[in-house]
């Protein structure tokens, strides 16, 4: 850690301490965790058939369950997803905060059994979904779920005998990520969409056929102060925080979505969480 870097978390830590006591503290652990935003994205290209015009895509990501985010949320969660009416959702990894140690698998996979889509579910790892032996756990609960697995793999989502490409690949952190077996026999010329848990990965995706990449991971920093902004994010998001981001020397957008849940601390001050809500249009 350099110096600035140390003189600035420090500050922070300390405004912190001092602005989140008494009602500072109330709202951001009882209030904004539970203030969820629908963020609207307009993703634009010549790329895309004309057929997907308006296509929406839903994005939901970190819920961290079991870790002060429970069941009762996630069914809010799934009604208002629905009700966007998406034609794809796209779960972008840590579904449970600790795997091994949660034990309502069934009424969780039953609540996820709920989202609908037209065009189809899909997901990935996060590192927590691999942490904690949750491997085979979460992959059950989302298989059971009706959610589709993209793990170094693509598929096409097809509109008559128009097609793009979504494609997915390991965590980062703790799985075995391989963008080259992802994309393993795509066609180039298709619109791609990627989706990857830790957003500072996409300097590596930029260098591939890849033109919008979907991430989650930095919870947005969860706990973020006026001209000092996020305090701590983990590796491979502390480039690409929160937001929209075009990468630089390439065609690759990135989307990083700033979480449902919160982890490590139970605070979201200036972040609230969301769901990012994608429309396709041909430019």
């Amino acid at each position: 850690m350099n110096r600035r870097t140390f003189l600035k978390r420090g500050l922070a830590s300390l405004i912190t301490a001092l602005g989140l006591s008494g009602s500072g503290y109330v709202y951001a652990r009882n209030i904004e965790p539970f203030l969820l935003q629908i963020k609207k994205e307009s993703i634009r290209s010549h790329k895309i058939p004309s057929s997907f015009n308006g296509f929406k895509i839903v994005q939901f990501s970190d819920t961290h369950i079991g870790f002060h985010y429970g069941l009762e949320q996630l069914n809010k969660l799934v009604s208002k997803i629905n009700n966007l009416k998406p034609d794809i959702i796209v779960f972008t990894g840590d579904l449970v905060d600790e795997p091994n140690k949660y034990n309502n698998h069934f009424n969780l996979q039953e609540i996820l059994s709920k989202l609908q889509a037209g065009y189809g579910k899909y997901w990935i790892y996060g590192n927590h979904d691999h942490g904690g032996y949750g491997t085979d756990i979460i992959n059950n609960v989302m298989e059971q779920s009706g959610f589709n697995l993209l793990q170094n793999s693509h598929t096409l989502i097809e509109n008559g005998n128009d097609r793009f490409i979504l494609a997915g690949i390991d965590d980062v952190m703790l799985g075995d990520p391989d963008i080259h077996a992802a994309l393993n026999n795509a066609n180039d010329e298709l619109f791609t969409i990627l989706l990857s848990h830790e957003p500072d990965f996409a300097d590596y995706v930029s260098s591939f056929p890849v033109d919008v990449q979907f991430s989650g991971h930095s919870h947005g920093g969860q706990v973020r102060l006026p001209f000092i902004g996020h305090l701590y994010t983990p590796d491979f998001a502390q480039k690409y925080v929160q937001g929209k981001y075009q990468i630089k020397d390439s065609d690759l957008t990135l989307f990083v979505n700033s979480g449902i849940g919160t982890t490590r601390l139970p605070y979201r001050f200036l972040c609230k969480p969301e769901v990012h809500l994608y429309t396709l249009e041909r430019s």
